[in-house]
């Protein structure tokens, strides 16, 4: 079951309304009620010359709301699986990185890490979060402020 080219623009301003999308990410949700790809296509490039669908907007809001949680490579490789381009994952600055990570092991651990244990268990804990080896080594081997 297609829907019409207008039925088709209202269902993706509709998914636009609720949040910011990649142009891959749209255009995989949209895909199935599109009449054919030559269609969909149409569509999204006039919605990215109304300037209503921008990877480099979805990466920023991505990013800045991953970055509460994660790393520089986590958010990396989620722009990456979401189909955003590799031109604007390179802009996703590591900048900020240390205090991010300083943030999160302060909410999670309320004492600096005793033990070698306690300190690996703690570098394991950032790097799956996808920070780097720089910032675990300042912050967790070394115990840098």
């Amino acid at each position: 079951m297609s829907d019409t080219p207008a039925e088709l623009k209202a269902r993706a301003l509709r998914y636009l309304a609720r949040r910011e999308h990649s142009r891959a990410e749209l255009s995989r949700k949209l895909a199935p009620r599109a009449e054919s790809a030559e269609a969909l296509l149409f569509l999204l490039d006039e919605l990215e010359s109304k300037k209503q669908l921008s990877d480099e907007r979805y990466a920023e809001v991505r990013s800045h709301w991953m970055a509460r949680k994660y790393g520089a490579a986590r958010i990396r490789q989620d722009l990456k699986g979401k189909g955003v381009a590799e031109e604007v994952v390179a802009r996703v600055s590591a900048e900020g990185e240390l205090e991010r990570a300083k943030a999160i092991l302060a909410r999670k651990y309320c004492d600096a890490a005793a033990t070698r244990e306690e300190k690996a268990r703690r570098a394991r804990f950032l790097q799956s979060r996808g920070f780097s080896m720089d910032v675990i080594h300042r912050l967790v081997l070394r115990g840098d402020d």
